[in-house]
């Protein structure tokens, strides 16, 4: 006795294993893409004009005029020397905080704490000198509710004008 096979079951599973590999392709392309776009969307780089140090204490000034607070001024340099390493170029973080902002997303996002202090990066790359801050209104977006009200409200507002000095 032959046995036929059905070529209906067979088309089916082919079309199965194609449907499954176009899924796992697609899903593998889009992480990719979300990993390549990432950096560049979460992150906000800016020139400066100035050398590392004059742009630190141009960025505290703004900050202090912006009715912020700059609590500290980081030497990473310094930092990781003490553990007896050493970075080929100057690093600083320039902290900030504003604590009306700080008070009104903590109340009601207090996971958010893990952002603060708010900080911009301050580095020398290949002899010129750059800022770096977190994308605040993108980020706001991202979490939605009140942290989107005031991360894309009078954070960015206030930041675009303290950058400002770089000007």
């Amino acid at each position: 006795m032959e046995i036929q096979s059905d070529p209906v079951a067979g088309n089916r599973a082919t079309a199965w294993k194609f449907a499954a590999l176009g899924a796992l392709g697609g899903f593998a392309a889009a992480l990719l893409l979300a990993v390549v776009l990432m950096k560049p969307l979460m992150l906000v780089t800016h020139p400066s004009p100035y050398n590392v140090e004059e742009t630190c204490q141009r960025l505290k000034a703004a900050i202090e005029a912006n009715g912020w607070r700059c609590p500290a001024i980081r030497d990473m340099n310094a930092a990781i020397a003490k553990e007896g390493l050493a970075l080929a170029q100057p690093v600083r973080i320039v902290e900030l905080c504003k604590a009306d902002y700080a008070c009104d997303v903590l109340g009601t996002d207090p996971e958010v704490s893990t952002l603060m202090p708010c900080a911009f990066g301050v580095y020398e790359r290949d002899g010129q000198v750059f800022v770096t801050g977190l994308n605040t209104k993108l980020m706001g977006r991202l979490m939605g509710g009140n942290v989107a009200r005031v991360m894309g409200g009078g954070v960015g507002t206030d930041e675009k004008k303290i950058l400002e000095c770089l000007d």
